[in-house]
Formats: structure tokens, sequence, C-alpha cells
């Protein structure tokens, strides 16, 4: 009787198989929206899975180790290395094509710069300051010398999972980086100890009244309440969609998250594409100027650079009156991790390195480019070109995606319909599982760690202490024509102001880390 029950189960099953395959082909020849189910019912389904999986199988199989966009196979190899604090060396020479255009070389020293024994520097490699103060111009009351030339930049929570955010101040305090909370609002994750640069976007979120307007007695009790904020950023736009608002979805809106932004539960928050608190340029100044005195912080403003009108009228305003930004955050045309219309990822505002060389002679024009700190952003966090940024007149490097693959991001490229498998930009709480906190902290510490050996070392190479020293003529770029490679400064034709600078040891005497002038 049990064979005889056995093989009747199993008959059984085969017709549940059957008819379920019958349910679906009569679905598919019936459904009007595919055009391939219709004419090939049931196995039709292959052609959509194979075309659900094709970037996983060119990242991994088709693809070549240095094909990839927007971070081919080898940069991820590297930063994964480097936050694992695994070997990150390469052998047998480079495979990169040297004779390709803009192909960086950077100029090394026939004698390298020599690192005294007793130095602290050769004792924590890893700790490179900011070789401005930011805000000291202007004499604002609470000015701030980042600790790090590597930062996080602006990923607030809510884009990125609570996780990911905790990870990354934990990780953060651990190297004496920065980090910034993009436009969401200062988290409880943001809490962890690290310095903290607050973000202001077009939503005000975190210090807005309830009819949505910026509310200065808010950002005032903030900053009051939270020592670690060092410095207020002005969002104007942002390299993954500058020039377009944004809107957050009721569903999306936690009880957290809608505490932490101040907006109500339930409801499409809008973050539109220009500022209610202020008019013009002149009007931004004013705004400025009044969150500084208010806050006794440095003011700065973020911006992805295509016209420069107002640019030239902002650096005008700031010639005659000494008034406006403490420092400028130049983000790259080429994206981010904000999720965006191809249009305005791969067309709107020029890429960082076209963008800022243009930005930076305006104000270089008017003898501003000291009083001002410059802050790059834009595929920035690989020491070659971190080195080609502090060569053009970047002051600190800020990292969004080289962050978020430091602590397991794999680009999916899944951050804009929240199902990104490793927790890092989604929601979803079972995804946000896989990260375990203090382990993907250590990994970003890693990383920033090699990072800033990494650029020390060509630093030295090139015959300087700090990448603050690099000139336009350190470094060469491969510019096409015939394989002829020509220096920065000839290439986007100026050469950058010089930043004052004696030593390491006397920036370290100087530095302000968790809200405390050292």
């Amino acid at each position: 009787m049990e064979v005889i029950w056995d093989f009747m189960t199993s008959i059984a099953w085969y017709w549940y198989v059957i008819a379920f395959i019958l349910i679906i082909g009569i679905y598919d020849i019936l459904q009007k929206r595919h055009i391939i189910l219709r004419n090939f019912p049931v196995v039709g389904h292959a052609r959509y899975w194979l075309e659900s999986i094709g970037p996983e199988l060119r990242q991994y199989i088709v693809a070549n180790n240095r094909e990839e966009l927007p971070f081919n196979r080898i940069e991820r190899g590297w930063i994964y290395a480097s936050a694992k604090n695994e070997n990150n060396y390469e052998g047998f020479g480079t495979d990169r094509d040297i004779h390709s255009h803009q192909y960086i070389f950077i100029n090394n020293a026939m004698i390298p710069f020599k690192v005294k024994k007793d130095s602290q520097v050769d004792k924590e490699p890893a700790y490179v300051p900011c070789a401005k103060v930011i805000g000291a111009s202007k004499n604002r009351k609470r000015p701030f010398r980042p600790a790090s030339i590597i930062n996080i930049s602006a990923m607030s929570y809510g884009s990125l999972s609570a996780k990911a955010i905790d990870a990354m101040n934990n990780g953060a305090k651990k190297v004496n980086a920065y980090h910034n909370t993009g436009e969401g609002g200062l988290s409880p994750y943001h809490k962890r100890g690290a310095d903290v640069i607050f973000h202001i976007g077009t939503g005000y979120f975190g210090v807005r009244d309830d009819q949505g307007n910026f509310s200065m007695s808010m950002l005032k009790q903030l900053v009051e309440d939270y020592p670690q904020i060092r410095a207020i950023e002005l969002k104007l736009s942002q390299g993954a969609k500058p020039g377009k608002g944004g809107v957050l979805p009721g569903s999306k809106i936690t009880k957290e998250i809608s505490e932490i932004r101040n907006v109500p539960m339930g409801q499409d928050v809008l973050s539109p594409p220009t500022h209610s608190a202020f008019e013009g340029v002149e009007g931004m100044v004013d705004f400025i100027e009044d969150i500084a005195r208010e806050t006794g912080l440095p003011v700065g403003i973020k911006a992805a650079i295509g016209k420069l009108e107002d640019w030239e009228k902002l650096a005008d305003i700031m010639k005659e009156s000494g008034r406006g930004p403490d420092f400028i955050t130049v983000d790259g045309g080429e994206g981010g991790t904000g999720a965006a219309p191809p249009s305005f990822a791969d067309h709107v505002s020029l890429p960082w390195v076209y963008g800022f060389s243009r930005l930076y002679q305006v104000f270089q024009a008017r003898n501003l480019t000291q009083d001002i700190a410059f802050i790059a952003s834009g595929k920035l966090g690989f020491p070659a070109k971190a080195a080609m940024a502090f060569a053009m007149g970047a002051d600190c490097i800020n990292v969004a995606r080289e962050a978020m693959i430091s602590i397991g991001c794999i680009q999916a490229k899944a951050c804009h319909n929240n199902t990104c498998p490793t927790g890092v930009a989604t929601q979803n709480k079972w995804l946000q599982r896989g990260i375990v906190v203090p382990e993907k902290a250590e990994r970003l510490a890693s990383y920033f760690k090699k990072f800033n050996k990494e650029v020390l070392e060509v630093t030295h190479a090139a015959g300087y202490e700090h990448p603050s020293q690099f000139t336009m003529s350190d470094i060469d770029l491969s510019i096409g024509d015939k394989n002829i490679t020509q220096t920065l400064e000839y290439t986007y034709n100026y050469q950058k102001t010089p930043v004052p600078f004696s030593s390491m040891e006397d920036l370290k005497k100087c530095i302000h880390i968790g809200g405390n002038a050292a």
C-alpha cells in the first residue's frame, strides 16, 4: 500500500505542475501588456528573467576588469581590498591603457620627500588634516579645520539605510573624518561621534516649520544641542540631478523619518528645485551671513557647475563686501547616489574636472581662493584622482559611492527602487539585517586609512609633505593629440593659488575634532 500511495502522490505532483503551467500559459495569452508573453506563453518568461539578471551577468562574466561604469571591477576591487585590510597591490605591471585620453601621470621628484623618523606622520600615516581652516578668513565664531582630507559626502538617511548611516558615522569617527548628513536632516545614526556637516536642501528637512518654511530657531537649537555639527552646507544642486527637485512618497515616511525631517506622515513631501528662503545671489549671500551669525559656524554651498554668470556675480559680491560662503563643494555632473532621470544624470552640468577648473578661475581672478575652502566630489576616492584634484585647487575630498562600496555596496544599481541587495540603499529591514555595523564601520575606516596612506605616499614621491602642495605642473594628462601629454596648467589654462603650509606637525596642533577646538 505504501508503494501505491507513493506512486499516486508522485503522479499528483505532476498534475499540480501541469495545472500551474497551464494557468500561467492561459494568463500569458490573454494579457495585453507584453507581446513576447502573448506570442510565446510560459517560455517567454525566460527572456524577462535573463534581462533582469543582465547587469549581474555583464558585471561578473562579460565585462572586462576596466570596462564597467561608473566604477569598474579594478576600482571596486581596490576599495574592497582596502576596506578589508587585505593586499590592494597589483602584480606584473599596469593593465591600464596609459595612452588613453585624459590618463593621469603624476610627475615624481628625483629625490622624494623624507619623513622624519620621529614624526607623528610616520607613526600615523593615515592621519592627514586639511591645510585650510574653514571660516577663519571671515572670523566665524567656530572656524573648522577638517581633521581628514577624505570625508563622507552628502547622503541622507532615507536614501541610505539606518544601518549604512550608522556604520559610516562610526567609521568616520575612527579616522577623524567628517560626515555630511545629506538633506534628510540629522538622524540618530549621524550622532555616533564623528564631526558632522549639516546639509540644508530646498526642503529644509529637520529645520522646517509646520508650513515647510526654513526655521532659523530650529537650526540654532540643533547646533546648540549637537556641538559635533561643525559647519553648515547649503545645497544649490547636486551632480545626480542639478536643477531638479524630488518627491519623498508618503508610503516611505516612517514615524522616525517623519520626526527627523519634521514632515507629516502619509503625505508626499516635495523637495523643490529652488530655495524659498531667499531670492537670487544677493539673497543667498544674506541668508548665508544670517546663518553664520546666528550659529557661529562656517557656512558653505554645494553645487554642480554649468553656467558661470551667477558665480561671477557671487564672486563680485564677495570681493566688494567680504561676505559670502566659507567653502564651496563642487559636485561632478557624472551623477551620484541620488536617483535621477537619465537626461539629468547623463547630460545636465559639467563633469567635475571641467566644472571645477572653470569655477576656480572665477574666484582666482578676484584673489578670493585663499578665503574659500574648495571641497571636491565626483569619483575622486582614488589616490591618483585625488592628487589631480589637490593640484587643481581642492582642499578636501568628499566620497559617496566609494564609501558605500567600502561597507558592502556591489554596484547593483538598485538604489532607486528600494531593493538594494546589500541593505545599503534600502529601507527594507530584512535586507538591512546583512549589515553588521561594527564590522562595516571598521571597513570604512580601513578604506579611509589606506586612501590617506597612498595619497601621502604619492605626495612624498612628488617631493612634498602634504597634498595641498601639489601644483598643476606636477600632473600630466594625455590630451589625445598624437599621444602628447601636457600639464594640468597647460590643459586648463591656470595655475592654482599656493596654499599656505609649513608642516604636518603644525597642522596637527590646531585640529578641531568632535566639536572641540584643540
